[in-house]
């Protein structure tokens, strides 16, 4: 058992890859590494392919209310709320993440603006990661992307939080194919494992902590018009 025993976690993997179930996903195919790392550490491991969903456009919590008949993602919230760790993974496209993708962090960001019980946003003391697979250039650009629109939500970013695997740059085999070298590649099999003991313990420390501490960032008291040390308190 390490000091910071995973075994009470919940994570949340959403693989923003284009095709449905039950295709074949190579994205998927690598996420499972980390997948496997955390149930054998006892840690409850939830997934979804986001694209098997209706999960309309826009940054407001159901968007049944605003034209759309059917909405998925206030269901989907849910999963994510209970989720200590969310992975999101992706591939690669044009050189950056997916339309999926970008729809999902749209639909977080939706909820982003809700408080927690000790007055924070809602994602504080949660930590994501990334996932990135494709056979095009822009793992590092995916993982910028993505990592800050989440740290930017209230998630918290461990260390060496991303993890992908591109093979040669340009048209070829991708990470399920046979002969990719893709699972078999040290590079991605080392920064997979980091990736997810990190995010593992650092969910652990925080769960353990009580989440960030509440002072300095809570948006009620702020509203309330605390200003926590700020030099120039009198502007409001």
């Amino acid at each position: 058992m390490t000091e910071t025993d995973p075994s009470d976690l919940r994570a949340l993997v959403v693989n923003c890859t284009l095709t449905p179930t039950p295709g074949r996903s190579h994205t998927d195919l690598l996420a499972q590494n980390a997948v496997a790392i955390m149930r054998a550490n006892g840690v409850t491991v939830d997934e979804l392919r986001a694209v098997d969903h209706v999960i309309p456009p826009g940054v407001q919590t159901d968007m049944t209310e605003h034209g759309f008949d059917r909405d998925d993602w206030p269901a989907i919230q849910e999963r994510v709320m209970a989720a200590d760790i969310l992975i999101i993974a992706t591939p690669i496209w044009l050189g950056d993440k997916s339309s999926v993708c970008t729809r999902v962090i749209e639909r977080l960001y939706g909820y982003s603006g809700e408080t927690n019980p000790a007055g924070q946003w809602a994602y504080y003391g949660k930590v994501g990661g990334v996932v990135v697979t494709g056979n095009e250039d822009g793992i590092k650009h995916v993982a910028m992307n993505v990592l800050y629109s989440l740290q930017h939500l209230g998630y918290v970013i461990p260390p060496q939080a991303d993890c992908g695997w591109i093979g040669e740059v340009g048209p070829g085999p991708s990470y399920g194919d046979p002969g990719s070298g893709g699972p078999e590649n040290d590079f991605t099999r080392r920064n997979t494992t980091f990736m997810t003991w990190n995010l593992m313990h650092v969910a652990s420390m925080l769960r353990r902590a009580g989440g960030i501490p509440a002072h300095g960032n809570q948006v009620t008291e702020w509203e309330a018009g605390r200003r926590f040390d700020h030099p120039n308190p009198e502007y409001r």
